[in-house]
């Protein structure tokens, strides 16, 4: 099976006609909001897993600041 090249894909882009190309930046554009919303409701699932099982402790802001520049 022969693998599609991201050169591949630009060039077949840049053969469709300009409507289509504006849906399929739509498109896209609407796949990768997804997909970063779908990592964001797991990462905070996982912290709050974390959380529940004391992995991690409250901290305030400044408290957090000291950690991440120490």
């Amino acid at each position: 099976m022969a693998q599609t090249t991201f050169a591949d894909i630009l060039e077949a882009a840049d053969r469709l006609p300009l409507e289509e190309q504006e849906s399929l930046i739509d498109v896209l554009q609407n796949r990768l909001r997804e997909r970063k919303r779908k990592a964001l409701v797991r990462d905070v699932y996982e912290a709050q897993q974390e959380f529940a099982q004391g992995k991690c402790q409250i901290m305030t802001p400044e408290q957090l600041m000291e950690e991440i520049l120490a």
